[in-house]
């Protein structure tokens, strides 16, 4: 049985995010406007369907994704690119890997100490995101 990554999860801590917004050429002005929010995910699950809602009061983002299907992903109000994405199961870390303009892209979600972690990763950059249950 998969984890459940159900629920509301607010962050709490973000290491490195401009240096991963960076090499994905995001402006400065974006840069520090999205390093300064606060950010909420909603994870829904049932099985392997998810949908994880990323919401700021910037703007939100809405991924519904099927683990083992590979997807097209615009990657709006991120740097607005076409990628081609594959979700799987690693254990029980959700591993995404984007193939793209960019080299090395992807993220990685996983569940400790009641915590959930985002590792984003672009180029030799990775940015380490931690969330608490709301």
């Amino acid at each position: 049985m998969p984890a459940d990554y159900r629920g509301r999860w607010i962050l709490e801590s973000s290491d490195k995010f401009e240096d991963y917004l960076k090499a994905l050429n995001i402006d400065f002005a974006t840069r520090k406007i999205a390093i300064s929010l606060s950010q909420t995910k909603v994870v829904s699950q049932e099985g392997n369907n998810f949908e994880i809602k990323t919401l700021s009061p910037l703007r939100n983002y809405e991924r519904p994704f099927t683990v083992g299907v590979e997807f097209d992903e615009y990657t709006k109000g991120l740097d607005n690119k076409t990628v081609k994405s594959l979700v799987v199961w690693e254990g029980d870390k959700l591993v995404c890997t984007q193939k793209g303009e960019k080299e090395n892209r992807g993220w990685k979600h996983w569940i400790e100490d009641n915590k959930l972690y985002l590792e984003l990763t672009c180029e030799d950059v990775v940015c380490i995101q931690v969330f608490k249950r709301k």
